[in-house]
């Protein structure tokens, strides 16, 4: 018998996917032009072609043995992290060196493996809904606690006041993830340098040190010329966490870093904690051919003009039809509220139009749907009559 952990995780198992597969079931049956998938946040952006590059050059020009082989360091190779610093220094004025740069099995790699470093039985994590699911298991894994901040429907920015009463003596992280998923709305600097100013007094009240988990892996994709805090200048306890799966348009090749920074409380402690938290979780190492091939490519991004393009004609579309939502940001998600209080039953209803959305509940926000636009722009056009008619069907 499977343990009683994973008996709640197995009953609460994702929504993302379950939709996804269940895109993949209406396909087979009416063809997969006449669905309209919005499900997973899956990039089908093609990787930038240096990526292409870098894998056929290392892979002719590297030593077979060190390019498919464990690092020295569970940490990854001296000579990519050191470059991933001089990438991070030189973009935003920080002071990085390779000892502060883990290579990770992606950003839920990375996140499990501080979230191990940090916490034990009963600490405590909070989040701001609407959040990425995910991120309850991340804390489950190692017996935390998730603590939620309810969802600011407004702007979608942090609600500080209720945040500020949950931040206990228990209190050991804050993760938060801008450009966020799913409102793909980025946090400002006022809200970043408000958020540290909490955490600040709330350490000198208690005593105690809570550090600041910044999860970024939608950094890049940004609009209209918005620009990411990076957050480690506003807070000195920050922990940044990092993924190419969207910037590069590589989720399934696994791979990212951990920026611990000298000023963090304990930083040796922690830099020495993560890395071998990267070992004992089972992940030995990052990918090493992927972490050289991201070295070649530091200055390398997906085209986000073709997720712009996506985004403008969803956006607009939808809101002519008469849905409302924010604009987003970053990422590459719309963030609908729903026409009617039940958002599960308003996506059984686009399921009839073979639209697929994942309700807001997956993010502690019911009542709203998430979209992920990262298909093409033609399915974007197929999808809009079908919204039509659920527009038509809700007036």
């Amino acid at each position: 018998m499977i343990s009683e952990k994973m008996k709640a995780m197995v009953a609460n198992s994702s929504a993302i996917r379950a939709m996804f597969e269940e895109g993949n079931r209406l396909a087979q049956i009416y063809g997969k032009e006449q669905v309209y998938d919005f499900s997973l946040g899956n990039p089908n952006v093609p990787a930038p072609e240096s990526v292409k590059q870098a894998i056929y050059e290392l892979l002719d020009s590297t030593n077979s043995i060190e390019l498919h082989g464990y690092t020295t360091s569970n940490a990854g190779y001296l000579d990519v992290r050191q470059a991933v610093a001089d990438f991070l220094n030189a973009q935003f004025q920080t002071e990085f060196t390779e000892k502060n740069i883990t290579m990770t099995v992606g950003a839920a790699g990375g996140l499990n493996v501080i979230l191990k470093a940090l916490l034990n039985p009963a600490d405590e994590v909070i989040v701001f809904a609407p959040y990425f699911g995910e991120y309850r298991s991340y804390v489950s894994n190692y017996d935390g606690v998730l603590v939620e901040v309810s969802p600011n429907t407004g702007d979608f920015q942090p609600n500080f006041e209720e945040f500020e009463k949950k931040i206990t003596e228990k209190t050991k992280a804050v993760i938060v993830n801008t450009p966020n998923n799913p409102t793909g709305v980025v946090y400002s600097e006022n809200t970043i340098k408000k958020l540290a100013s909490i955490l600040e007094k709330k350490q000198e009240q208690f005593g105690t040190e809570i550090y600041l988990i910044s999860d970024e892996p939608y950094r890049d994709l940004v609009y209209d010329g918005v620009e990411v805090p990076y957050l480690t200048k506003y807070y000195a306890n920050t922990v940044v966490v990092y993924s190419y799966s969207k910037s590069l348009s590589l989720p399934g090749e696994r791979i990212g870093y951990l920026v611990i920074p000298d000023e963090v409380s304990d930083s040796e402690m922690l830099i020495a904690a993560a890395n071998v938290a990267t070992r004992i979780l089972g992940f030995v190492n990052a990918p090493t051919l992927q972490q050289k091939v991201v070295k070649a490519c530091l200055n390398e991004k997906a085209d986000v003009s073709y997720y712009n393009r996506n985004r403008e004609l969803l956006y607009e579309g939808l809101r002519r039809l008469g849905f409302e939502c924010i604009k987003p940001e970053g990422a590459f998600y719309l963030f609908v509220k729903s026409p009617i209080e039940d958002e599960i039953q308003f996506c059984e209803d686009a399921k009839k139009c073979h639209i697929l959305m994942v309700p807001g509940t997956s993010f502690a926000c019911p009542g709203y749907v998430r979209l992920a636009y990262c298909v093409s722009y033609e399915t974007i056009e197929r999808s809009l009559p079908e919204f039509a008619k659920l527009a038509a069907k809700y007036k």
